[in-house]
């Protein structure tokens, strides 16, 4: 037995969706008669940059009620969970709660993102004592490539992606499904320079 998005009601899961870019896709979903699950992670108001508007990090700070509460309007079903990509053990469990609430996934957007400006250029340090680096103009800095700033971009964008995708792969072969989509996307600057290349990955669509 197959199977078909035309035989029930399609279940999207949607990452990073309790703002921004990833709550229009997850509400546009709703809208085109998705069921969908929403999935976030909360960052402190407080850690947003000073020079951003208030309302970016409230927005951050926020969980996913709302984003729920709009795609509900619509009719359809919704369900919000909070989860960090950067553990690879959430993965199945997103699946598994999405199915035990609402179905079968058969649509996958991965817009969820660790996002750092790091620079393998050198950060001036004048009289030999490190600069602050220099803000630009959405309130972010300059700072050096490290482990840690690689592994927040790497394990959400490119690992969690690969394994979310997997999972939706997986399960779809299984039960004998014969459709579904999968769209990822990812942040970059828009003026990046060859000593920002660890940043400066076009958005997929």
């Amino acid at each position: 037995m197959t199977d078909s998005g035309a035989e029930r009601t399609p279940v999207a899961l949607v990452t990073g969706a309790n703002h921004g870019i990833g709550a229009a896709v997850a509400r546009g979903l709703a809208a085109a008669g998705c069921d969908v699950v929403v999935t976030y992670l909360r960052f402190a108001a407080e850690a947003t940059p000073p020079s951003l508007p208030d309302d970016y990090g409230t927005q951050r700070a926020a969980d996913a009620s709302d984003v729920v509460a709009a795609i509900e309007a619509t009719g359809r079903q919704a369900v919000a969970i909070e989860a960090d990509l950067a553990d690879p053990a959430v993965i199945a469990s997103l699946f598994d709660t999405a199915e035990e609430a609402l179905g079968p996934v058969s649509v996958l957007v991965h817009n969820a993102s660790g996002w750092r400006r790091d620079t393998f250029a050198p950060v001036p340090e004048p009289d030999g004592v490190a600069a602050d680096p220099a803000m630009d103009a959405v309130g972010s800095r300059d700072r050096p490539v490290t482990a840690a700033s690689a592994d927040a971009q790497l394990l959400v964008d490119a690992r969690a992606g690969a394994l979310l995708m997997a999972e939706l792969i997986d399960r779809h072969r299984r039960r004998g499904a014969d459709w579904g989509r999968i769209v990822t996307m990812t942040s970059a600057r828009v003026a990046a320079t060859p000593a920002r290349c660890p940043t400066a990955r076009p958005r997929r669509h």
